[in-house]
């Protein structure tokens, strides 16, 4: 129930399948400088993580869990690391660590981002995931549960209407 709307919040679930990358993935990853200067997300989805991968976004862009290591979305505070993941076809992103500034770019547009402690070593590169976003609760291969730190409050009201602005609009603050 929302403490802020006395309401019964529906599950956000998302699934797909795992793309899994290692520790220390900084926004100069996620999207590159260069790309900067496009505001189009799609643009910016077409170019995620391409200096890790090149083929990321044919590899993502029918929708798939990331599953990260330690500080993912370290590095400068730039917004559209979220933005370019999201629109590259990314769900969720589970990591052990997220950067605080990352992990709240990526609520506000949209996009889940769970802390799950030894993550990289329970799920492989390739394994279907379930995630309950507002429990907490991950399906690997729809025969092991593992438990992340559930989103929950005002962070998940906001995923539920997909994004900050969306949020906003839908309660009457944004004009």
């Amino acid at each position: 129930m929302s403490k802020l709307t006395g309401l019964t919040m529906p599950q956000l679930v998302v699934e797909g399948r795992v793309i899994k990358v290692g520790d220390n993935i900084d926004t100069d990853v996620i999207i590159p400088a260069k790309y900067l200067v496009y505001t189009d997300p799609s643009i910016l989805g077409k170019h995620a993580m391409e200096p890790l991968d090149p083929n990321f976004y044919e590899k993502a862009k029918n929708g798939v869990i990331l599953v990260g290591g330690r500080a993912f979305g370290m590095g400068s505070s730039r917004e559209q690391a979220a933005i370019a993941l999201k629109a590259a076809g990314v769900k969720a992103v589970l990591a052990e660590y997220f950067a605080r500034i990352f992990y709240r770019n990526a609520i506000n547009n949209g996009l889940p981002v769970l802390t799950v402690p030894g993550v990289s070593k329970m799920i492989n590169d390739g394994d279907h995931v379930r995630v309950i976003v507002d429990t907490g609760e991950i399906i690997i291969n729809d025969s092991r549960v593992i438990k992340a730190k559930p989103i929950t409050g005002v962070a998940l009201e906001i995923l539920l209407k997909g994004g900050l602005l969306n949020y906003l609009k839908s309660s009457g603050q944004s004009k």
